[in-house]
């Protein structure tokens, strides 16, 4: 048994920080107390943390550990099995930052979520969606002019068990895509019902797959205990993908009334994924090659539209969970998310809620960890100043003195 002892807790919940708390983690890793008033069982191994704000693991719902944008030249000569050792170090880059579970949006398969989970690799707990649906010239199509697949993060040619092809089109198709994917070990599917920034071939203001086929993708998740994600960036592309029962958006950039009242009557959440817009630039100059031109065009015609929008989910109430789409951003500077969050509206504590709480729901694990509380999992972090003042603390390495999945510590220098 362990016990933190003089902490500054905040929970997760959103409530005011509880100064002089006591955290009693059992054996099996789950908390037994969190609050104030409580003495360390005796025996419990102790760790004083000062006066230190503990908090729950960060949670990120959008994250793609098999890609790394790197030169096209580069990614085209990888091995697949040299990726997934690039993925499993991405988990641990990923961790390192204070992220204790990740919703993997597309690209990583079921062997590197079973390698998280039984402790074979440092990596944070992991839901996966495997492949990324997308209609023929959609987002998640990257069949170049020439004929060539743009090598991003999985195999887009063949059809291989562990990462079902995506392109489908037409109600059959996709249902029987959906289903393989499912089959394949997906915790959620991931559809694309618009254009995006670094496909080849489209326009985040495009609209894909049809009201219909959206529909067919959310009844054959349903059918399976699941639910769907959608990168959605255009406005009917959202709206779309809302009114078919989708349960997240992604990006969510031209959103307008119309859509952010039906997202806050069904209680969709909201992934914004706000960082890439801070960094792709920055990575196409240091690696030339690794963003097509057309993407950097994009990138730059969608920043003020996507701040607006996400400004007006916040006014509106729309439930919003932290996400970054790292891979776009770098892996491992995850935390960088919630400064912008609160740049766009948010109080720090609102950040915080979306980053742990709110976003254990998106991801359907809020029965195991997002808040400190009894029965819960103990994914914590003791960090060296207070998030509640500048939510920029988390995203200093440095300043995470404790970061513990499930009571065990993966990083600790406090004891």
């Amino acid at each position: 048994m362990k016990a933190i002892t003089n902490a500054r807790l905040v929970d997760g919940n959103g409530g005011d920080p509880i100064s002089g708390a006591t955290i009693v983690i059992a054996d099996d890793g789950r908390i037994e107390q969190a609050s104030a008033g409580i003495e360390p069982p005796r025996g419990a191994t102790v760790m004083d943390v000062d006066g230190r704000t503990v908090m729950p693991g960060l949670i990120d719902c959008h994250v793609h550990f098999m890609i790394d944008l790197e030169p096209m030249h580069e990614l085209a000569q990888m091995p697949l099995s040299l990726k997934i050792l690039r993925a499993a170090d991405n988990a641990r880059k990923t961790l390192d930052a204070g992220v204790t579970s990740v919703r993997d949006a597309g690209g990583s398969p079921l062997g590197l979520k079973m390698a998280a989970h039984s402790g074979l690799i440092p990596a944070p707990r992991m839901k996966i969606a495997v492949s990324i649906l997308s209609q023929t010239g959609g987002h998640g199509d990257f069949l170049l002019p020439s004929g060539v697949h743009f090598p991003m993060g999985m195999p887009h040619e063949g059809n291989l068990p562990e990462w079902p092809s995506p392109v489908c089109d037409g109600v059959d198709e996709v249902r029987k895509t959906v289903r393989a994917t499912l089959r394949a070990g997906a915790d959620v599917i991931k559809l694309c019902s618009s254009g995006g920034v670094l496909s080849p071939s489209d326009e985040p203001t495009s609209t894909q797959f049809s009201p219909e086929e959206i529909r067919v993708m959310v009844y054959e998740a349903a059918a399976e205990g699941k639910t769907c994600m959608a990168h959605a960036q255009s406005t009917q592309g959202i709206l779309n993908a809302v009114e078919a029962g989708v349960e997240s958006i992604e990006h969510g950039v031209y959103m307008d009334e119309s859509v952010v009242d039906e997202m806050t009557k069904r209680g969709t959440f909201l992934v914004p994924t706000l960082l890439p817009a801070e960094t792709i630039f920055d990575l196409a100059r240091e690696k030339p090659g690794a963003v097509l031109p057309q993407s950097l065009k994009k990138a730059a015609d969608v920043f003020p539209h996507h701040r607006a929008s996400f400004r007006m989910a916040v006014e509106a109430g729309v439930r919003i969970a932290m996400g970054t789409d790292a891979a776009v951003c770098p892996h491992g500077e995850n935390a960088r998310e919630l400064g912008l969050m609160v740049d766009g509206g948010m109080t720090p504590m609102q950040a915080l809620v979306a980053a742990t709480k709110t976003a254990s729901e998106a991801i359907h694990s809020d029965a195991e960890v997002g808040t400190l509380e009894p029965g819960k999992l103990a994914d914590l972090l003791v960090v060296d100043g207070d998030p509640l003042s500048d939510v920029g603390v988390l995203a200093n390495k440095d300043r995470l003195l404790v970061i513990m999945q499930g009571g065990r510590a993966h990083k600790d220098l406090v004891s």
